[in-house]
């Protein structure tokens, strides 16, 4: 006696392990088939017809029997061939984010490097106490404390700073 597809997805749906097995044994090459048509490639149509098979036993409970056992299997693989494009553009999307934000900071990165270049070869061209005093400022040294590691008054550092701070400007000016 032959079963039908139908009988075999009720009796699946009851949770009739050997229905479910001879069921998927029957229709698993028309569904590979078609996910392979509708995702064009053998690696996505195979994926996409394991999750469909995975998913099987949960979704013929939504079967009701009004159509034929392979139309309303076909529904299941176009959805779900859908749901998996939208992922991937999904992903795709949040991927091109990442890969602007991810050139953005490079770019950025690259530019404070090249400041950073700029400046030690900039601040080696000045008078050695300008280039001294500059150094402990811009490592965060109070003008009071770089006054007392070199030997100057807290006043003569803000000159000091002010007066590198003109030349670096002018050597700027200068390459400009």
């Amino acid at each position: 006696m032959d079963v039908s597809d139908e009988d075999l997805a009720e009796a699946a749906a009851a949770g009739d392990r050997a229905a479910f097995a001879l069921l998927l044994d029957r229709v698993y090459d028309r569904v590979f088939r078609l996910a392979f048509r509708l995702t064009g490639a053998r690696a996505e149509a195979e994926d996409l017809t394991q999750d469909i098979c995975a998913a099987l036993p949960a979704k013929l409970a939504g079967y009701r029997g009004g159509a034929r056992l392979s139309t309303w299997l076909y529904r299941v693989v176009v959805n779900a061939a859908h749901d998996r494009r939208r992922r991937h553009a999904t992903r795709a999307r949040a991927a091109a984010g990442w890969g602007d934000w991810e050139r953005a900071r490079q770019a950025a990165l690259s530019e404070a490097a090249e400041r950073s270049d700029w400046l030690l070869r900039a601040m080696a061209a000045l008078p050695d106490d300008l280039r001294d005093t500059l150094a402990l400022v811009l490592d965060g040294v109070s003008h009071a404390e770089a006054g007392a590691v070199l030997g100057v008054a807290e006043g003569t550092i803000g000159w000091r700073v002010a007066e590198a701070r003109k030349r670096l400007r002018a050597m700027k000016e200068a390459e400009a």
